[in-house]
C-alpha cells in the first residue's frame, strides 16, 4: 500500500476510535469546561470499569499466581530518596526551545516526526535517503544530545508551529517538585515511578518473607511525569497508573523453578543486534532465547513469557506485539539486560511494559544513602574460606579531582566486576594511572593510583551476606488499555446495510459491562422478569445494564456493542430468554432460572461461547 494512503487510513482509524471512546465516555480530557490541560485525562464509567478489570486480572495473574507481596506507598516522596535513586540528577528528557517564543519540544519527537513524514509523504525520496532515515529511527533512543542536535541541524528541523530556529537540545527533569509541610524546608517530589517505595521497604519485606529469597513485591499506584509536550492521548500523559513488580533474587542464581512452564512460548522478539543491522523482529521461543544468551537469564525470561501471556489474554493481538531489547545507550550502566513489550497501534510501536534486570543497583544506592544495610543472608552449613574483592575508593583524593562528580565516579568504581577491577589494578600498578569510563557522566576520566585501592582478602565466613539483584517488570496501564481499545475496535454494517456500526470486541474478562438485559417490549410482566434476572446477576457478581427504552431491539444491541458488552439477554417470555453473543450475533434460548449462571460461566472463562452454544437450543431472531 502507498505510504501516504496507509498514513491517511491510520489517522482515520485513530479518529474513529477516539471519537467513539470520548462520545461513550471511556475517557475525556480533564477540566474540559476550562479547555482542558494537555496530558491529563478523566476515565468515565466504562473506562473505569475496563481499568478496574485489567488491574483485577493483573493481580490474579501476577500477585496471586506468583505469591507476591503487595504494598501501597505514598505518591509524595522526600527528595533524599530520589537523590539516592538517581532521579534528581538523571531523570531527564532532551528538550529544545523555539528561540523566539520559548515554546518547548522534545528533541527526539521532532526528529522522529520528521523522519516518519519524509518516509510516508515524500514521493521523491531516494532509496539511499530512505535507508538513512530508517536507520535514524532504529537508533533514535541511542543518540546523545550532541548527535540529536546535529541531526536536527542537518535536516533543517524548525519549530513546528512557527518555523523559528530551535535551541540546542538540553536535559529537562521530568519530576513535579513540591515541599512537605508548611516550612518549605523539606523538599519532595511526586513519585515518577512506584518502585522506590518497594526498595526502601526491602528489609521489612525480606523479614516478612521469612528471610528467604527469591521473593517479589508488587505495587499498583499513580505516578507523575511533567512531560515536555504530551500528545498521543492516553499514551503520553502527566499522571498515570503504574503496576510494578520487584522480584528479588540471588545474583549468583537467576534460574527460575517455573521457567519450563513458559519455555516453549514463541513470539516476536527484537534483539539489539537485529535492530542495529536493520532486520525485523522474528519469532523466537523464549527457552531458545535464554539458552542462546539473547535473554540474560531464566528469571528475566520467565517474566517476559508471563507478560506475553498477560497481554494476549487481555485481548492484545499477538501479531502486533513484540519484545524489543534495549540498545546499549538506552541501558543504565548497572543493568544486566532490558526488554520492552511494545504494542503496535495507529501511533506506531508503543512501549507498554518494561522488563529489566536492574542488578543490585537500587538496594546498594539506598544502603549507601540511608546507612541501613539492605542485604540478604545465606547461612553455610560449615564455615567457608572465601576470597573477597575489596574496592576502596579514596574519597578525599577523588573529591579534589572530580569535585561535584565525585559521587558518580565513586559509584561507578564500586560497581566494577572482578575482571574489570583486577585489570584496572594491574594498569595502576604498571602505569600509575588508568582511563575509566563513567556511564552516568558519559565520559572517560583518569583514575590515579592514590585514588583507589583494589585487593583480594581471604576470610572464613559462616554466612554469605549479599545485595540481591532485582528483576523489574513495569506496566504502563493506560498505554496497555489504549492499545487494547484499538486492537478491539472494528465496524460492521447495520442490518439494513445503510450505516457502519462501531463494535469493541473486548474479551468478557475485561469488558466494562458483562451483559445487558432488554425487555423486548415495554410490558410490566417482561420488566418484572428483567428485574428478577438483574437480581440473579448481582448475586453472582456479574455487572449488567437494563435498557427498558422503547427503541428497537436492533438499536439497543448496537448501543451495547459500541460499549463492548459481550452478551445481551432479551426478555421475550416469562419462562425463557434469548442470550446473544456480540461478535457472532448468534443467539441461544435459556430458562430464566439458569441465565445468570450461564453468563457467569462464560464471563469467568469456565466455558466458552462454543460450549454453551452446543448445550442450548439456538434462536433465530
Amino acid at each position: 500500500m502507498d505510504a501516504a494512503l496507509e498514513a491517511h487510513n491510520r489517522e482515520a482509524f485513530r479518529q474513529a476510535v477516539g471519537n467513539t471512546l470520548e462520545r461513550r465516555l471511556f475517557y475525556i480530557p480533564s477540566f474540559k469546561i476550562y479547555r482542558g490541560v494537555a496530558g491529563l485525562y478523566d476515565y468515565g464509567p466504562p473506562g473505569c470499569a475496563v481499568k478496574s478489570n485489567v488491574l483485577a486480572f493483573w493481580r490474579q495473574h501476577f500477585v496471586l499466581q506468583e505469591n507476591m507481596l503487595e504494598v501501597d506507598c505514598p505518591c509524595v516522596t522526600p527528595e533524599i530518596v530520589l537523590k539516592a535513586s538517581g532521579h534528581v540528577d538523571k531523570f531527564t528528557d532532551l528538550m529544545v526551545k523555539d528561540e523566539k517564543t520559548g515554546t518547548c519540544y522534545r528533541a527526539d519527537h521532532l526528529l522522529k516526526d520528521y523522519c516518519k513524514e519524509k518516509l510516508e509523504k515524500d514521493p521523491n525520496l531516494s532509496a539511499e535517503k530512505a535507508a538513512e532515515l530508517r536507520h535514524v529511527l532504529a537508533v533514535l533512543d541511542d543518540l546523545s544530545a550532541e548527535e540529536l542536535g546535529a541531526k536536527i541541524k542537518e535536516y533543517g528541523i524548525s519549530a513546528p508551529d512557527t518555523k523559528n530556529h530551535l535551541s540546542d537540545p538540553y536535559p529537562f527533569n521530568l519530576m513535579f517538585q513540591t515541599s512537605i509541610g508548611p516550612s518549605g524546608l523539606s523538599p519532595g517530589y511526586m513519585r515518577p515511578e512506584t518502585a522506590q517505595g518497594i526498595f526502601v521497604n526491602f528489609k521489612d519485606l525480606y523479614y516478612y518473607n521469612g528471610n528467604k529469597l527469591p521473593f517479589a513485591a508488587a505495587q499498583i499506584g499513580q505516578a507523575f511525569r511533567n512531560e515536555i509536550s504530551p500528545r498521543q492521548g492516553l499514551l503520553r500523559v502527566r499522571e498515570f497508573t503504574l503496576a510494578e513488580i520487584e522480584h528479588f533474587v540471588d545474583p549468583e542464581d537467576k534460574s527460575h523453578p517455573k521457567f519450563s512452564e513458559v519455555a516453549e512460548l514463541e513470539f516476536f522478539m527484537f534483539p539489539r543486534e537485529d535492530q542495529v543491522s536493520g532486520q525485523q523482529a522474528r519469532r523466537i521461543p523464549i527457552g531458545e532465547a535464554v539458552s542462546q544468551g539473547i535473554v540474560n537469564n531464566e528469571t528475566l525470561g520467565y517474566f517476559i513469557g508471563r507478560v506475553y501471556l498477560f497481554l494476549t489474554q487481555l485481548g492484545i493481538d499477538k501479531d502486533r506485539l513484540r519484545f524489543r531489547q534495549h540498545l546499549a545507550n538506552e541501558m543504565a550502566h548497572y543493568a544486566a539486560d532490558c526488554w520492552d513489550a511494545e504494542i503496535e497501534c495507529s501511533y506506531g510501536w508503543i512501549e507498554c511494559v518494561g522488563i529489566a534486570d536492574r542488578s543490585a543497583y537500587d538496594l546498594r544506592a539506598h544502603t549507601d544513602k540511608s546507612g541501613v544495610a539492605l542485604v540478604a543472608h545465606e547461612k553455610f552449613l560449615e564455615p567457608k574460606e572465601v576470597e573477597k574483592l575489596v574496592i576502596a575508593p579514596v574519597k578525599k583524593e577523588l573529591g579534589l579531582a572530580f569535585k561535584g562528580d565525585q559521587r558518580m565516579v565513586v559509584e561507578a568504581l564500586e560497581a566494577m566486576g572482578e575482571k574489570e577491577a583486577m585489570e584496572m589494578k594491574a594498569i595502576l600498578e604498571e602505569k600509575g594511572q588508568a582511563e575509566f569510563h563513567v556511564c552516568t557522566l558519559d565520559k572517560v576520566v583518569t583514575i590515579m593510583k592514590n585514588m583507589l585501592s583494589i585487593s583480594k582478602e581471604k576470610k572464613k565466613e559462616h554466612q554469605r551476606v549479599f545485595t540481591p539483584s532485582v528483576i523489574e517488570p513495569s506496566f504502563g496501564i493506560g498505554r496497555i488499555i489504549y492499545c487494547l481499545y484499538e486492537h478491539s475496535f472494528y465496524t460492521r454494517p447495520s442490518r439494513d446495510g445503510d450505516e457502519q456500526l462501531n463494535v469493541f470486541r473486548f474479551p468478557p474478562l475485561i469488558a466494562p459491562i458483562k451483559c445487558t438485559v432488554f425487555p423486548l417490549v415495554q410490558n410490566e410482566q417482561y420488566e418484572e422478569v428483567a428485574r428478577f434476572i438483574a437480581k440473579s446477576l448481582t448475586a453472582v457478581g456479574i455487572s449488567y445494564k437494563i435498557d427498558i427504552t422503547g427503541t428497537s431491539i436492533g438499536k439497543r444491541y448496537a448501543r451495547t456493542d459500541e460499549l463492548g458488552v459481550p452478551f445481551a439477554i432479551t426478555v421475550d417470555s416469562k419462562s425463557s430468554v434469548t442470550v446473544r453473543e456480540r461478535d457472532s450475533k448468534q443467539q441461544i434460548r435459556v430458562s430464566v432460572d439458569e441465565v445468570a449462571s450461564v453468563i457467569r460461566e462464560v464471563t469467568d472463562g469456565v466455558s466458552t461461547w462454543a460450549d454453551v452454544l452446543w448445550r442450548y437450543p439456538t434462536h433465530s431472531s
